[in-house]
C-alpha cells in the first residue's frame, strides 16, 4: 500500500526507475570483468549487450538531476523566493559535504580519502547552490538561460586545460573534468563539470510550472509530447550531421552492430548535447504515458523515486559490501575492495570479475533488499513531514 501524498506520482515513478537502473550501473562497477580498469563503451573491447548495459544507465544523472530542478520549483511553489533560496542553497552545500565524506567513504572503504571522486551527488549540490541564485531571475530569461547553456556549451569543447593551476582547477569544475593533485598522497577527481548540469537543472526547474495545481493535466500532457518528440528528433537530427553536438562524432565500423554502436556511444563527462536529448527526451515520453497510470508495477517504482537520496547512500554501501562477501566465498582478499591508490596501482582487481548475467543476478538481488528499508522509510518520511530535516534526507 503506498500511502496518498500531495506529491506528484508520476515524477516520483519516473524517478524511481533512474534509481533503481542506477543500481545495475553501479553493481557492474563491482562485480563485472575489467570493470575497474577498461570502459563498457570502448568499442574494441564492449559487446553489444555489455553497450547497451551502459547506455540504459545513461538516463540515471540527467533525469535525476532535471527532477532535482522540477522538485525544487515544486517545494518553493508555496514558499517565497527567498524562503526557496535559503533551501537550495543549504542543501546545497549540504549535498556537496555528504559527497566528499559519505559517498567517498561508501564508495571506496578508505578511511584515509587517498582519491575523493565528485559525482552526481556533488553535481546536484553544486547545480542547486548555483540555481537558488538564479531562481530571482524572471522565467522567460530563466528558460532561456537554460536553453542556451545545454545547447551551446559544446562549443566550449576545444578549450583545454592542463595542470594544477586555479584557473585550470575552475575549468574542470566548469566544463571540462580532470584530475587533481592535493599532494603527493591525495587527488580530486572531477568527473561531473557543472555547467552542462546547471543547464539541465535550470530547463528541470522551468518544467516545473507544467505540474502547478492550476496547470491543466491535457494541456501538460501536451507539452510533455511535444517535448520529448522534439528532443529525442533533435538527437537524431544531430548526431547524423555529425558536425556539433558531442566530442565524439560517430564513425563507420567494419560491422553494422559496430556502427550503431558507435552511433549511439554518446559523451557523458562533460554531458553532450546529444546525450541530454537522447536521456530527457525519453524521460519527457515517459512522463506523458505514465501520467494517471497506477498499478503495482509503478507503486514498485514510488517507493524507490520517494527516498532518492537514502536509496542512493544504503544501495552503494550493500553493493560494496556484496563485493567483499563476493571476494571471500571465492578465495580472494578482502582488502583488495578497499579501493585506495595501493590496490589500483598494484593492478590488484585487475583479473578480478563476474560474468555479466551474474552482474544481472546480484543487480536483481540488491532491488530486492533494498525495497524493504525504502518502503520503510518512506513510510516514515510520510508519516512526519513536521520534521524539517527530512527535506534534506
Amino acid at each position: 500500500m503506498i500511502i496518498k501524498t500531495n506529491r506528484i506520482e508520476s515524477i516520483d515513478v519516473l524517478r524511481g526507475v533512474v534509481m533503481v537502473l542506477m543500481a545495475l550501473d553501479h553493481v557492474r562497477d563491482y562485480f563485472h570483468y575489467g570493470s575497474f580498469y577498461s570502459d563498457p563503451t570502448n568499442l574494441e573491447t564492449t559487446t553489444p549487450f555489455l553497450f547497451f548495459t551502459r547506455f540504459i544507465t545513461h538516463y540515471c544523472a540527467p533525469v535525476f538531476i532535471f527532477l532535482a530542478g522540477t522538485s525544487a520549483f515544486l517545494y518553493g511553489s508555496n514558499k517565497t523566493k527567498p524562503a526557496l533560496f535559503k533551501f537550495l542553497l543549504t542543501r546545497g552545500l549540504w549535498l556537496i559535504l555528504l559527497e566528499i565524506v559519505v559517498n567517498n567513504l561508501i564508495w571506496s572503504f578508505d578511511i584515509y580519502y587517498d582519491f575523493i571522486v565528485l559525482q552526481v551527488i556533488w553535481a546536484i549540490g553544486l547545480s542547486m547552490i548555483i540555481l537558488s541564485f538564479l531562481i530571482f531571475l524572471p522565467k522567460q530569461l530563466l528558460l532561456a538561460l537554460g536553453f542556451i547553456i545545454v545547447f551551446g556549451h559544446n562549443l566550449l569543447d576545444k578549450i583545454i586545460f592542463q595542470g594544477d593551476s586555479i584557473d585550470a582547477i575552475i575549468w574542470y569544475i566548469l566544463h571540462q573534468g580532470n584530475q587533481i593533485s592535493i599532494n603527493s598522497d591525495r587527488m580530486i577527481g572531477i568527473y561531473y563539470p557543472i555547467l552542462p548540469w546547471v543547464g539541465v537543472i535550470i530547463l528541470g526547474y522551468c518544467m516545473g510550472n507544467l505540474y502547478l495545481k492550476n496547470f491543466e493535466a491535457a494541456i501538460r500532457k501536451k507539452w510533455l509530447l511535444v517535448m520529448g518528440l522534439t528532443a529525442t528528433i533533435l538527437f537524431f537530427i544531430i548526431r547524423s550531421v555529425n558536425f556539433y553536438g558531442d566530442l565524439a562524432p560517430w564513425v563507420w565500423q567494419d560491422t553494422t552492430t559496430k556502427t550503431i554502436l558507435s552511433y549511439f556511444n554518446v559523451t557523458k563527462y562533460p554531458p553532450s548535447l546529444a546525450y541530454t536529448l537522447i536521456t530527457l527526451g525519453p524521460a519527457l515520453l515517459f512522463l506523458y504515458g505514465i501520467e494517471k497510470v497506477s498499478n503495482k508495477l509503478t507503486n514498485f517504482f514510488l517507493v524507490f523515486g520517494r527516498v532518492p537520496l537514502f536509496y542512493y547512500f544504503l544501495h552503494i554501501l550493500v553493493i560494496h559490501i556484496l563485493a567483499i562477501i563476493g571476494l571471500l566465498t571465492f578465495g580472494g582478499n578482502w582488502s583488495d575492495m578497499i579501493l585506495n591508490s595501493e590496490v589500483f596501482q598494484g593492478g590488484k582487481l585487475i583479473n578480478y570479475g563476474y560474468p555479466l548475467l551474474i552482474v544481472y543476478l546480484v543487480w536483481i538481488s540488491v532491488i530486492f533488499l533494498l525495497y524493504f528499508p525504502s518502503k520503510k522509510y518512506m513510510t516514515y518520511k510520510a508519516n512526519n513531514k513536521d520534521k524539517w530535516w527530512l527535506s534534506y534526507l
